[in-house]
């Protein structure tokens, strides 16, 4: 059997067990959510996630950001071979990086990452085929939690010497959250996944707060001040040391244009007594360069910075500089082309959706958009179709191949409730070239948001169009 069929094969069997990601709310409220079957798991495979340090992270909004750039700084010693001093006298050879993230966009290997590539399609056929008499011994197992397995086993099998593993659904039931990290990061937290998370800020954060550990240090990007109030309980009640972004952390962004961003962060050292002393690890001040666009990302390096810093894994500024200037975070308002512009961006929630229209406001100004929106049953789309209201020429819905994805009749009778003009097109390739059609009459923007899956099916279409 050749390469492709088997790793084809291989999909077929993780996607036998129950995949959540498919399923609608409803059966995501009723799912068994629980550690054991995780814990179990990885005990019979010899616990590989303890070989190596791990940078942990969960949030609403952010969290994919964060995790990618950790891991791309961490990963940008120039040489292997190389060693660097650092300020404190230690030494550090450059780091074999292990990135975890979900879900994926074009490839499920793009969940499992060394070295900012995706492991190959024969080594998870590899591993699928390893995991198997292990699985078959512990029940109800779902694919999300084999697919962890596969990620913590893979990293130890290919000599990764650091990870960072972005938290699924959550954090407290998650299947990442069986690792103790180096430091626990919470990135924005806003609403999103109600009927599993809760309905108030408060509960989603109780549910994040979940990945906090007994003497780990934690870093949370800004919050509400209710979300802040459970996550300094959860600290406090672990031990936890909290370093705050925005208040033990300061930023600010120096200049932004198409060609990225660039800020600085500072540590400010407080004289309370009770102050996080893990802030006293930061630089007293760094510039740092990044090409990811948009307010937002400011927040996020700064994140990402505090992390690194407080985790205890040597790295030095100058390697976050290099590995953050050369970070890649795949439709996270990323523009394909500038003139008539072409973007695609993964917001899904209301918050994102008001993100990506400051960060349209910034970039352009003085152009309306065309739409291609497509979104799963369970979002709030009315509050998505309002913040980005003022700058829609016209909504071109259409929907993924996908379960879970809303019918585009329902999506019609939305947006003609917020009042903005729309029109239906199935498949996604018809609806792209239709708004293609559109942008090359008046230079509108061609935006795709809504849906990771709509934006997926875009990106592909998008480049047979360019080959």
């Amino acid at each position: 059997m050749n390469t492709e069929s088997s790793y084809n094969k291989a999909l077929d069997y993780l996607y036998s067990f129950v995949d959540y990601s498919l399923k609608h709310s409803s059966e995501l409220a009723k799912a068994d959510f629980n550690l054991d079957r995780m814990f179990a798991l990885m005990e019979s495979l010899g616990n590989p996630q303890n070989m190596y340090p791990i940078i942990h992270v969960a949030g609403t909004k952010g969290k994919g950001s964060v995790s990618a750039s950790c891991a791309s700084a961490l990963q940008a010693c120039p040489e292997r071979s190389t060693v660097l001093s650092l300020s404190k006298g230690r030494r550090v050879a450059g780091y074999k990086v292990g990135l975890y993230t979900s879900p994926h966009l074009l490839d499920y290997t793009e969940r499992i990452q060394i070295n900012s590539a995706p492991i190959s399609h024969e080594q998870l056929v590899e591993l699928v085929e390893e995991i198997k008499p292990y699985v078959a011994e512990i029940e109800k197992l779902t694919t999300f939690e084999i697919t962890t397995a596969l990620a913590f086993m893979a990293f130890a099998k290919y000599g990764v010497n650091a990870a960072v593993f972005e938290v699924g659904l959550g954090g407290r039931l998650d299947a990442t959250n069986i690792v103790i990290p180096k430091v626990s990061v919470i990135t924005s937290l806003s609403y999103d996944h109600m009927a599993v998370l809760g309905n108030t800020l408060a509960l989603i954060a109780g549910e994040k707060a979940g990945i906090i550990k007994q003497n780990v240090p934690v870093v949370s990007s800004p919050q509400t001040d209710e979300a802040l109030e459970v996550l300094k309980r959860a600290a406090k009640l672990k031990n936890a040391e909290l370093t705050l972004v925005g208040r033990d952390v300061k930023f600010e962004l120096i200049e932004s244009s198409l060609d990225g961003q660039r800020l600085k962060v500072e540590g400010r050292r407080s004289k309370v007594k009770s102050q996080s002393s893990a802030v006293s690890g930061l630089s007293s001040a760094v510039e740092l360069q990044i090409p990811l666009l948009g307010n937002h990302q400011i927040e996020n390096a700064a994140t990402a910075y505090a992390a690194l810093k407080v985790s205890g894994i040597p790295i030095s500024d100058e390697q976050i500089q290099k590995g953050f200037s050369q970070v890649q975070w795949r439709a996270r308002f990323e523009v394909a082309r500038r003139d008539p512009p072409v973007i695609f961006d993964s917001a899904h929630n209301q918050d994102s959706f008001a993100k990506l229209s400051e960060t349209l406001q910034t970039y352009f100004p003085d152009k309306m958009v065309y739409l291609i929106f497509g979104a799963s049953e369970d979002k709030n789309i009315p509050g998505m179709f309002a913040e980005l209201k003022p700058k829609i020429r016209k909504i071109i819905i259409t929907r993924a191949d996908h379960p879970r994805a809303l019918e585009v009749e329902k999506i019609q009778e939305l947006a003609e409730q917020a009042g903005a003009e729309s029109e239906a097109i199935i498949p996604v390739s018809d609806a792209l070239v239709r708004a293609l059609a559109l942008s090359s009459k008046d230079g509108s923007i061609v935006l795709s948001a809504g849906s990771m899956f709509v934006t997926a099916e875009v990106m592909k279409e998008w480049k047979l169009l360019n080959e």
